[in-house]
């Protein structure tokens, strides 16, 4: 076989997960990823504080607008790169590097070809789905100018993430993390340059932006290729695996949906928050940047725990599997628990995006409501992972459908309509029980299992 040597040096580089302590293994996994994502998060924050201090509170309310329209076109090319990535981890577990190689090709031919068509796509329907959302009239013209120049740039946002998929299913979270510290430096600078020097305003933020994450893609590419030798391939000379991708879709096309319909969800409370005026629209924005830096730990363990998961079935370790879940779960709580503390903080952390008595009253509004809640999410998320990285995209799918479209958006419609703008932010908790009560079942069922089992023998052993 002439690719043997190329896996042995493979071998060395990859974290396994399939001995040791899954405490260790998981914290040792989840900061680089957990700095990542705080990163992420400043990187995010600092196109609004900045947009909002030095342009207006009609600019913060634009910026945030725009996020769940530009996450829906994306959620398809994040549904993928999640399959790529289960798909990645279990081919490691099982000690199939050359799988792993055509997974990573395929995946990012599929990027490549299909980044482009939702870039004009995206371009062509941003004002008409701003109009839809009821965005007012005075935010409008600010939030479609950054939403066209986001799509314009949208490569290099998905190929950061596929480069953090593949590299997450060989158990490295520490060299994506390499990747967001240059984007978040060179976005952080241009934004200053841009708002302060230039006066671009949104147009500022949004170039900036698309700057520094295509920066970022392509210093991925090169230190993917130096680093690993299975990823040594050229992007203009890609294969395409059908089958492989056929897997990938198998696994990703749900996730990618849930993403959709998820995004779809959030613009039709979004459009309710929009009813409201920009300065809700403001402090709502605002208190989800703040809200987001509690989510963070919990995001980060729950993708430990589905590349956990992943490694440990291709190695049939089916034992350690509970002990992960178990682990990422205590550790997701325990955070949720220390972040209460952003609720008195809360006044003084809005004044970082904009000082009005209107936005920090209509951000303390979410912030009252959302965080003493919030451990129901982290547990609900854990639980998700798990499944996800056995291979069962299904039920995720199904229970973040129902959280959202049975659970939080008519909740929200009916606590305003019954009581009042104060309180619509409840139905958050309202959606989070009812994905709870789908995943939570499932899980222990131990339906998941035997899931899994079928598809070390579908995918691994054939």
């Amino acid at each position: 076989m002439e690719n043997r040597d190329d896996n042995k040096i493979d071998s060395i580089s990859i974290n396994t997960m399939t001995e040791g302590s899954p405490l260790k293994i998981i914290l040792t996994f989840a900061f680089p990823m957990l700095v990542g994502n705080v990163l992420q998060q400043l990187y995010n924050m600092v196109d609004s504080i900045v947009v909002g201090n030095y342009v207006g509170k009609l600019a913060l309310a634009a910026v945030g607008t725009g996020f769940p329209i530009i996450f829906m076109m994306a959620a398809m090319f994040i549904g993928l790169g999640i399959g790529a990535t289960i798909l990645i981890s279990q081919y490691i577990g099982a000690g199939d590097m050359e799988s792993v190689r055509k997974t990573s090709q395929t995946i990012y031919s599929a990027m490549i070809i299909g980044s482009i068509p939702i870039s004009i796509i995206g371009m062509f329907l941003s004002k008409p789905i701003l109009l839809l959302i009821n965005t007012p009239a005075d935010a409008l013209p600010m939030a479609n100018t950054y939403m066209m120049i986001i799509f314009a740039g949208m490569i290099g946002s998905v190929g950061y993430n596929v480069n953090a998929g593949i590299l997450q299913g060989f158990g490295d979270s520490k060299s994506s993390l390499l990747f967001l510290a240059i984007a978040t430096v060179i976005n952080i600078v241009l934004d200053l340059v841009f708002v302060i020097v230039f006066h671009w305003g949104v147009a500022g933020v949004a170039i900036a932006t698309i700057i520094a994450q295509t920066a970022s893609w392509i210093f991925g590419i090169v230190y993917m290729r130096n680093k690993y030798e299975v990823l040594r391939f050229s992007i203009l000379k890609l294969s395409f695996d059908k089958e492989i991708f056929k897997k990938i879709l198998k696994l990703g096309v749900p996730t990618g949906i849930q993403q959709m319909l998820f995004s779809i969800g959030i613009m039709s409370l979004q459009s309710l928050v929009n009813s409201y005026g920009s300065d809700f629209i403001a402090g709502f924005n605002a208190a989800n940047k703040i809200d987001t830096f509690a989510f963070m730990p919990i995001q980060s363990f729950s993708n430990a725990v589905t590349t956990f998961t992943g490694q440990n079935i291709g190695a049939r370790r089916m034992d350690r599997v509970h002990q992960g879940t178990v682990t990422a779960v205590g550790l997701s709580v325990a955070v949720c628990i220390v972040c209460l503390i952003i609720i008195p903080l809360g006044p003084y952390l809005l004044r970082m995006f904009n000082s009005d008595p209107a936005v920090i009253e209509s951000g303390m509004i979410y912030l009252n409501s959302v965080m003493p809640t919030i451990a129901i999410l982290a547990v609900v998320f854990v639980i998700n992972a798990v499944i996800r990285g056995a291979g069962e995209s299904i039920i995720p799918m199904i229970g973040a459908i129902v959280s959202l479209w049975l659970g939080r958006i008519p909740a929200a419609y009916f606590i305003a309509s019954k009581f009042g703008k104060e309180y619509i932010f409840f139905s958050y908790a309202v959606g989070w029980l009812f994905w709870l009560l789908i995943s939570g079942p499932y899980y222990a069922s131990g339906r998941w299992k035997k899931k899994s089992e079928r598809l070390l023998d579908n995918v691994i052993i054939e």
